[in-house]
């Protein structure tokens, strides 16, 4: 007799990796021992400035000295600078007093 009358449910459970967000497609973070950095600066002087940033945000990163190429370090300035998410405040709830100081209830009031 089959047994897809008796049993609910599946045959073969699932992977837990695949249910509980272990992401198995991700890259290596800028600036560690697998992904280290590539920098190319100017002067020395310019050089042991930039290992000074890196050593205080603990990055790890190549510096190539060359005098004749044009300086870059674009990929250093995108992990110092990087972009904060904008977080609006929480608006009252309907029945709660509103903010403006009338003394009615939000959805009297502003919460139209």
């Amino acid at each position: 007799m089959s047994d897809k009358f008796f049993f609910k449910g599946r045959k073969t459970p699932k992977p837990k990796h695949e249910s509980f967000g272990y992401n198995t497609k991700r890259v290596a973070k800028l600036g560690t021992l697998a992904n280290p950095l590539h920098l190319t600066v100017n002067t020395t002087e310019r050089e042991i400035e930039i290992k000074q940033q890196l050593i205080d945000r603990q990055l790890i990163a190549d510096i190539i000295v060359d005098v004749d190429a044009c300086e870059d370090i674009s990929a250093l300035t995108l992990l110092l600078n990087k972009t904060t998410p904008v977080v609006s405040g929480k608006s009252p709830e309907r029945n709660q007093l509103c903010s403006c100081g009338s003394r009615k209830k939000y959805k009297k009031c502003c919460g139209k």
